[in-house]
């Protein structure tokens, strides 16, 4: 786990207590794996509850939808009424809406052309209300859903996005929402539209003549098992889809952001390569979903063609009244002309049903057609809708405390006895910090007790206090503590430990240096600070409380930190410093920056405060970058302020516009500063020495060299060089 609690966008460490492992082509986890069902009723019933605020647009669609599925038939049965009437007139055989129409035939075709217009402005209306609702309610439905996905990711805790690639959780904004757009805008109502069409078409063929409707569905199941193979070639192909799609966006993300290294280090071929076999796994993937419907649609047209072959040839025979196929008849009707018309099953078949039937079979298949393909519009949308509450529904690690307690506002930070680690502990382990959380409560309880009792014992009251006083006056220990140790106990002994039973105190308005090897566990403190992590065993308190017991926007909101690599936003450097705070003015903004002696940078720009920054602040340089971050910690006027290797990657002109500004900045208010200058180190009123996760050594500057441990070392071999360096530049003797 990476030392650094910066909540960097890609979350990939630059500077920290661990080295950052080299890049490699994101994995794909579980959740992109996720097939789902055609049809989930859990989930279903969960998604519609973002239909909820929409339903008067979705029953109208609905509505829409129903009425131009009854418009849509009435086409074909004008056309058998035009023909039946007027065109080829046949005895016996006459239809409803001929009682309604003129016996003139231009007057009755005349009047039936009307008629079908009007059916044909009434669908294109229909359709017009259906799509433009169903389309605006999906619009809706994709901004609500991503505002919700964004507002919570927002919230889950900086272990989460060490956890998981940024890519996968846009993914989950981005294509998996739009799944869910293309099931609300596409699938569910079309499924709907699909399946009326098929009612309403097969009732006016059974109306018509059944028998007729009988061959055309007899191919069906040659239809279902064709669309069964085909569902499951193309499952298979969807699931590797989604897979490959979110190794793409993780895989393109994470070396896009590292394009400066893999440049630097000539690995543009193998990314290139590394880029190809995913990108590959992605092309062979939708070859086979082509592949699929290349061969399932003409299979579908073939069977649906036999299907129409079939009724021209049982209907064509029926109208020409061939008498061998008596099997279809039970009478025999005599035409006014002397022709026979064969009946089926008691209904005449006339020239104009004829026709009819044969276009109400062409409009049979397509909706068949369509569901399978609306099927597969289904299953994405319900594994994406799978994915995304599984997301939704994460539960921060963070969690709110049930009592909020807030702070004095002093600026007094206290770590107690505290234990961590960046391992997910099992049940097992969390169950056995429990229990020591438990006994390590009652001892401090009868701590307490003992300690309110020597307090009506003055004598003993006094012993106590001198014996606090010189364990505390080596800087080389910590104070003793009862509490018992998690390294001890057997479920905890392998664990990891980053930090190892910390204690210490900084007072309010002072400033406190944190020194030590690459993972000592110097950045974790901070971290643990500001809560962005919680501590799996003892305390820490800000303000006098507790971090758990208050509410972490107030919390965070008392800090101001500065980090080694600076991050900036796009938009402007006044947008940047004021970082959406609409109190800050614009006047408090170029104070701020006239603090750390960055204005009269800012001023010489074209547009002065208003310069365009672009993702990253990529035109400006590190120190440039700094001394913004400098200023928008400033300009938010935190109670404490934590600087994080601030100024160990800037130059030497930059460092002493910071060194000039960082006595202003560290007055007035608690600082926490990680260091490896020792001017920055020297001017701290304590100095706390971590090795190994330890607090080894506490004291200041010269405690500390006079005592001739762990910081003495660290001072001969990185901070004595830069003192000489300094103090022969000043002409100063040597103190040390």
């Amino acid at each position: 786990m990476p030392e650094t609690a910066s909540p960097q966008p890609d979350h990939a460490p630059t500077k920290g207590d661990k080295k950052a492992a080299p890049p490699k082509p994101a994995t794909t986890k579980p959740d992109d794996d996720v097939v789902g069902k055609a049809y989930d009723g859990r989930i279903m019933r969960r998604l519609a509850g973002y239909l909820a605020p929409y339903k008067l647009q979705t029953g109208v669609s609905a509505a829409a939808i129903l009425l131009k599925a009854f418009t849509d038939i009435a086409g074909p049965f004008l056309l058998a009424v035009t023909i039946d009437t007027y065109l080829a007139p046949e005895a016996g055989k006459q239809h409803w809406l001929t009682h309604f129409l003129s016996r003139t035939p231009l007057t009755g075709v005349t009047e039936i052309a009307l008629l079908y217009l009007a059916a044909l402005s009434i669908t294109f209306g229909l359709e017009f209300v259906q799509t433009y609702l169903m389309q605006w309610t999906g619009q809706k439905i994709m901004f609500d859903l991503r505002s919700q996905i964004f507002r919570h990711i927002q919230r889950m805790h900086i272990a989460f996005f060490d956890r998981n690639p940024v890519g996968r959780l846009v993914t989950r904004v981005t294509s998996d929402v739009d799944a869910l757009n293309d099931m609300f805008t596409s699938g569910v109502l079309a499924i709907f539209e699909d399946i009326c069409s098929l009612s309403f078409i097969i009732v006016v063929m059974l109306s018509m003549s059944w028998p007729l409707a009988l061959l055309t569905i007899s191919v069906i199941p040659g239809i279902a098992y064709a669309t069964h193979l085909f569902r499951k070639h193309v499952r298979d192909s969807y699931r590797r889809q989604r897979a490959a799609t979110a190794k793409i966006n993780s895989f393109t993300q994470e070396y896009v952001s590292g394009m400066s290294v893999v440049q630097l280090f000539n690995r543009e071929k193998r990314a290139f390569r590394d880029f190809s076999a995913v990108n590959l796994e992605n092309k062979e993937a939708w070859t086979d979903a082509i592949f699929a419907y290349a061969l399932y649609y003409p299979v579908v047209e073939f069977l649906a063609s036999i299907a129409i072959a079939l009724v021209i040839w049982r209907g064509g025979i029926a109208v020409l009244g061939a008498t061998q196929h008596t099997w279809l008849s039970h009478h025999l009707y005599v035409t006014a002309s002397g022709a026979s018309a064969y009946s089926l099953f008691g209904n005449i078949v006339t020239l104009g049903t004829l026709i009819a039937f044969i276009r109400y079979a062409q409009r049979f298949f397509y909706p068949i057609q369509d569901l399978s393909d609306k099927f597969n519009i289904l299953q994405a949308a319900m594994a994406a809708a799978e994915r995304i509450f599984k997301l939704i529904d994460t539960v921060p690690d963070i969690p709110a405390p049930a009592k909020i307690i807030p702070g004095d506002h002093s600026g007094r930070i206290e770590f107690r006895n505290v234990w961590f680690t960046y391992q997910q502990l099992t049940t097992d382990q969390e169950a056995a910090l429990q229990q020591i959380r438990r006994e390590n409560a009652s001892s401090q309880i009868r701590h307490s007790e003992r300690s309110a009792a020597e307090s009506k014992n003055p004598e003993a009251a006094h012993l106590t206090s001198t014996a606090q006083t010189l364990s505390t006056s080596n800087p080389n220990t910590q104070q003793p503590t009862t509490n018992n140790s998690p390294a001890d106990h057997p479920l905890l002994r392998d664990i990891e430990w980053i930090l190892r039973g910390v204690s210490f105190t900084i007072e309010p308005d002072h400033t406190a240096a944190i020194v030590g090897h690459t993972g000592a566990g110097k950045t974790t403190i901070t971290a643990l600070m500001m809560r962005f992590y919680d501590v799996q065993s003892g305390t820490v308190l800000v303000d006098g409380v507790d971090v758990r017991e208050q509410d972490v926007h107030a919390l965070r909101l008392r800090f101001g930190i500065v980090l080694q690599d600076s991050f900036l936003f796009t938009g402007t450097i006044a947008k940047n410093i004021r970082l959406g705070t609409e109190s800050i003015t614009d006047e408090q903004v170029e104070r701020a920056a006239e603090e750390v002696n960055v204005a009269d940078y800012i001023r010489s720009l074209p547009e002065g405060f208003n310069t365009p920054v672009i993702e990253r602040g990529a035109t400006l340089s590190t120190g440039q970058k700094q001394l913004i971050s400098f200023a928008r910690a400033l300009a938010h006027r935190p109670g404490i302020l934590i600087l994080d290797e601030a100024t160990s990657s800037v130059d030497t002109e930059t460092e002493l516009r910071v060194e000039s500004a960082l006595a202003r900045m560290i007055t007035g208010r608690t600082s926490v500063l990680i260091a490896h200058r020792l001017s920055t180190v020297q001017r701290a009123d304590t100095i706390l020495v971590m090795h190994k996760g330890q607090l080894r050594e506490q004291g200041s500057h010269q405690q500390l060299l006079a005592h001739r441990g762990l910081y003495y070392k660290l001072y001969q071999l990185q901070y004595k060089d830069q003192e000489l360096a300094a103090l022969t530049a000043t002409g100063s003797p040597a103190t040390a």
